[in-house]
């Protein structure tokens, strides 16, 4: 993929359905309940809608994608965890025993697993090779990545959601495993708003004063040493960011060319999103916020790009784990609104009760 391919790619994704979303408030409106009595229960009902063209929307099956790579900016000590981290939590997924695991098997979801980076080689059939490089180098000494890799990381992206689109998947969440991610993320942020770094950052997985010493310089450096160009989110994201970013920016794009809605986790996902938004505003249509991270730049990016979290349960473990909360409320919403009795099923003239309902 290069820049052209996918300013084409971008140019087929097509805003929501207006007529499936209005239909769907019609209906919704029609239901033995005060008017909009549910909230945001609707407001999902009706993108869910606007998403898939149809009233009759699905919300089976989902999937988490968990894009996996590391980050060489680990080498100034960004991190508390040791870089080899990376590849233990990404086989343990395939073990089913990481808390996004099982989070996703109450959720009755899948995950899709992906190695888009890892400093390790696997041999297992649920880690899906699609490695760019064995992680990206030292950006507080030299850009993280080439423009290419980043594109070809977006490609993986875009090419795994589609192959999971294939199989009949409606709902996707994005997730990611790589020790240092929150560093890269912080980068990106502070770029792409023009944050100051402090506010941006938190202290990830190293609660260490030194580690979180070592994330702030290491950004800064990056960031003066690189001069990404802000209005360029490729740049920025191929100076300061990491594979594992970059392939979940392919996520929300094809997700929202197929008419697919797509979770948002955390403060990574979310960076992912924010870079997806700035090179197509109009996959905001199609992104759901899950929870508010308790990382430094999550708010001000959902401020950014318009959304809001749906929870605030003060996670940050990562790898996807709040896309499956969310998945459960979806089936909720779509249980309970598909389900109700309309006005007429109870027997109740609505023109009776609308001057108090609305």
């Amino acid at each position: 993929m290069n820049r052209e391919s996918l300013k084409a790619y971008i140019e087929q994704i097509r805003p929501l359905n207006r007529e499936a979303m209005m239909q769907m408030e019609q209906y919704l409106d029609g239901l033995t309940k005060p008017v909009g009595a549910l909230g945001k229960l609707e407001n999902l009902m009706i993108q869910l809608a606007g998403a898939a063209g149809t009233v009759e929307v699905k919300t089976q099956p989902k999937v988490t994608v968990i894009m996996c790579s590391d980050n060489g900016v680990c080498d100034v000590g960004v991190s508390s965890c040791p870089q080899e981290v990376t590849a233990t939590v990404t086989y343990n997924f395939t073990r089913g025993i990481t808390g996004m695991n099982r989070l996703s098997e109450f959720a009755k979801a899948d995950i899709h697993i992906v190695d888009v980076g890892v400093k390790a080689d696997f041999s297992h059939p649920l880690i899906h090779n699609r490695k760019v490089c064995y992680g990206t180098k030292n950006m507080a000494i030299e850009p993280a990545m080439t423009e290419q890799e980043a594109l070809q990381a977006i490609s993986v992206g875009i090419e795994e959601t589609e192959k999971l689109i294939e199989k009949g998947y409606e709902i996707f969440g994005t997730g990611e495993m790589g020790i240092g991610n929150t560093t890269t993320s912080a980068a990106i942020t502070a770029a792409l708003l023009e944050e100051e770094i402090i506010k941006v950052t938190g202290k990830g997985s190293g609660a260490l004063d030194t580690v979180y010493h070592n994330k702030v310089e290491a950004i800064k450096t990056a960031l003066k040493v690189h001069q990404p160009t802000i209005a360029d989110p490729i740049d920025v994201l191929a100076k300061v960011g990491g594979l594992d970013i970059a392939g979940l920016v392919g996520v929300y794009m094809a997700a929202a060319k197929h008419g697919k809605v797509v979770v948002i986790d955390g403060f990574i996902a979310a960076a992912a999103a924010l870079v997806a938004y700035k090179l197509a505003p109009i996959t905001k249509a199609y992104m759901i916020a899950s929870h508010l991270s308790k990382e430094a730049g999550m708010a001000l990016i959902l401020q950014h790009i318009g959304l809001e979290p749906h929870f605030n349960l003060d996670m940050r473990l990562g790898e996807g784990s709040g896309c499956p909360i969310l998945f459960n409320l979806l089936d909720m919403a779509q249980y309970t609104l598909l389900g109700m009795g309309t006005f007429e099923d109870a027997g109740v003239d609505k023109s009776n009760y609308m001057h108090i309902w609305k």
